[in-house]
């Protein structure tokens, strides 16, 4: 399902115009995006868990050229998935 598949689905399931929908998606993800950009975690019971993972930087190798170069630290977004939607997938 894609971004637009949601709107679509949430317009349909609770009645909503496409735009009101797209407005409760896209502030939803805004939100979610603003609190990881500030360092802050995320949780949606049932669902999972969002939070940003810092990784140090490390010694690695150019694949075209074999060249050693050095990859600066960096922060990604790490998502967690939780135990009720684990089971609901795994089918228990």
């Amino acid at each position: 399902m894609n971004k637009s598949q949601l709107i679509e689905a949430l317009a349909k399931a609770e009645n909503l115009t496409i735009k009101k929908a797209e407005m409760v998606v896209n502030t939803l993800f805004g939100a979610i995006e603003e609190a990881l950009v500030q360092g802050d975690r995320v949780e949606i019971r049932g669902f999972g868990s969002f939070k940003v993972k810092n990784y140090d930087g490390y010694q690695g190798r150019n694949p075209k050229t074999g060249e050693i170069i050095q990859v600066g630290q960096k922060k990604l977004p790490f998502f967690k998935v939780g135990k009720e939607l684990k089971d609901r997938v795994d089918g228990k």
